[in-house]
């Protein structure tokens, strides 16, 4: 497995599981426009892992996009553990996607300057949908923060208890290392500072309150994840593995 593959797909992996979860949002929004707004958000994270995936199964060889998607197991998705959290309420829904959309925006456009033009390319054109995913988290964060006393409860709430997933968005390992040699990767720890901006500037205006540093979970990188994607990938894998190989 070469470092370049691994490295693409765990960019696919992440925009594939918040994809899914998104998807779960179909027909449950709290509104008809927020309905459709979750589910289109969906199709662009499954489009960004597609492209992923596509590049991934060529340098690779073995697996298809599709096979990469549904037929690996829990131990060999590579994405943060932060996309796999279940979505809560909506309040947890947006507090995940905006910490989540922040970092991605900062990544995707250092990325798009890599020295691999398949992976430039992708990061560029992901850009473009990622925009609109952040306005709208950081929309719905200050609304929801800066809202009733419930409603900012809820989110503080579900800040606090998603805040220790955050640390891992910036670790780096062998494999980023070694592709940023080539200027194919990029060094996300210096995405931080950026990131500590734009998380502090929206909490303010969202009268919440930013979680202490404590104890950070580690690992999905490695193939290390919570109970939670065991049982999305269950779910999202059904049809596959149940009729492998089936047409429609």
């Amino acid at each position: 497995m070469s470092n370049l593959f691994t490295y693409t797909i765990r960019i696919a992996d992440s925009a594939l599981i918040l994809g899914q979860r998104m998807a779960e949002w179909c027909s449950n929004g709290p509104t008809l426009e927020e309905d459709i707004a979750l589910s289109n958000i969906s199709l662009d994270l499954f489009g960004q892992a597609n492209g992923f995936y596509e590049y991934a199964a060529q340098i690779n060889g073995e697996k298809s996009a599709d096979e990469l998607a549904f037929t690996r197991n829990e131990r060999e998705f590579f994405n943060y553990q932060l996309v796999e959290q279940t979505n809560g309420n909506f309040g947890k829904t947006i507090v995940r996607n905006f910490l989540y959309d922040s970092f991605i925006f900062l990544f995707y456009t250092e990325l798009a300057n890599s020295s691999d033009e398949r992976i430039s390319a992708l990061a560029a054109k992901s850009i473009k949908e990622v925009k609109y995913h952040l306005r709208h988290s950081k929309n719905w964060l200050i609304r929801l923060g800066d809202g009733t006393d419930e409603s900012n409860k809820k989110v503080q709430d579900a800040l606090e208890e998603l805040w220790q997933y955050t640390g891992e968005l910036f670790e780096m390992d062998t494999i980023d290392t070694e592709l940023m040699k080539k200027n194919i990767a990029i060094d996300v720890s210096k995405l931080r500072p950026k990131w500590n901006e734009m998380i502090d500037s929206t909490l303010k205006t969202a009268k919440l309150n930013r979680p202490e540093d404590g104890y950070m979970a580690s690992g999905g990188k490695k193939g290390i994840h919570t109970e939670c994607l065991g049982f999305l990938l269950a779910e999202m894998q059904f049809l596959q593995r149940a009729y492998p190989n089936a047409k429609w």
